[in-house]
């Protein structure tokens, strides 16, 4: 039987999926000790947030498939898998309603100061909490959103549901969708960051929105605005935004991402009232964990299978892929 290299654990549920199609091996299953030990073994894989680089293909020669758990990929080399004939499917519907829900949490947590209030009460022991606090409503909140893909699609609705006046840029996102959600589509990034009381980020990390905001584009945003990222760390220059925050020019920021990954215990963004992070947790409800899981087992299968799945990133690989398949059986 076909060897299935997990990353991550595998959900005590989503193992009966897996029953005739290929063995668990490796640190998601029963070796902990050396977290690559199984790695040569491997027929395919379920992958988290490793490098999957040509170094590492190579490490397991009889490499089928990569089957990506989450809607980002950029920790996989696509050219280097196309060029040794692996597939590589990912999951972009699996976190969408989690990391949804998560970023319209922050949302909330920082325009309502909800980590000063809770410090306060642990370190500044004065009697007018009520006078002192100062919070944002979200209902008639301008909210803009940058990317509306599938998870900015979801935040919308949230919002929407809230009472805020919801806002985008996305030059790949036509006027009939945005009008759909009841969306208005901002004619340029400029643009939405002058208007929003909230921006928040949706969008892939590649060269061109590597540090989409900083120097250049903070000053852009309106006064006392709140930053949110749940897609990747590397879209926010990360001195440029404590150089915001020095200036009291950003009310605050809510970031489950970082840049590098996880932040440093000496992050100063971790230190600040007015700012919360979290560790890159955005789908892992248990809910969006399983459905992230489940997707990728159903990619995994369909691909062992040779039946193309939705959700091939480089079906160029395919005819050399089905070729590597045939000459195993």
């Amino acid at each position: 039987m076909l060897k299935v290299w997990s990353e991550r654990p595998i959900l005590r549920d989503c193992l009966p999926q897996l029953d005739g199609v290929a063995e668990p091996i490796g640190p998601g299953s029963a070796t902990p000790d050396d977290f690559l030990a199984a790695w040569p073994e491997a027929d395919c894989v379920l992958a988290g947030g490793m490098r999957y680089d040509a170094a590492a293909m190579d490490l397991a020669p009889g490499l089928l498939v990569i089957s990506r758990m989450g809607i980002g990929f950029e920790n996989v080399d696509l050219r280097a898998a196309t060029e040794r004939g692996i597939a590589v499917t990912y999951t972009p519907d699996g976190p969408t309603i989690a990391t949804a829900e998560h970023a319209v949490a922050l949302m909330f947590a920082v325009a309502k100061d909800l980590k000063k209030a809770s410090d306060g009460l642990l370190n500044d022991r004065r009697p007018d909490y009520y006078a002192r606090h100062s919070a944002l409503e979200i209902h008639e909140s301008r909210v803009g959103l940058v990317g509306l893909g599938r998870i900015g699609s979801h935040v919308s609705r949230i919002l929407k549901a809230a009472g805020a006046r919801v806002a985008a840029f996305d030059p790949y996102v036509d006027k009939a969708k945005a009008a759909d959600l009841g969306v208005a589509l901002a004619g340029s990034l400029e643009a939405l960051l002058a208007e929003s009381d909230i921006v928040s980020l949706h969008l892939p990390l590649n060269p061109g929105t590597r540090h989409l905001i900083g120097p250049a584009t903070l000053p852009l945003m309106k006064a006392q605005a709140i930053l949110i990222n749940v897609s990747r760390g590397g879209l926010v220059d990360e001195a440029a935004l404590l150089d915001a925050l020095d200036s009291g020019r950003i009310r605050g920021a809510g970031l489950d991402v970082t840049d590098p990954e996880p932040a440093e215990a000496d992050n100063p963004l971790l230190h600040r009232h007015e700012v919360i992070v979290t560790p890159h947790v955005g789908s892992a409800t248990h809910t969006g964990k399983r459905r992230i899981l489940s997707h990728a087992i159903d990619n995994l299968k369909l691909t062992l299978n040779v039946q193309r799945p939705e959700h091939l990133l480089n079906p160029e690989a395919w005819e050399q892929f089905k070729g590597r398949v045939d000459a195993r059986t």
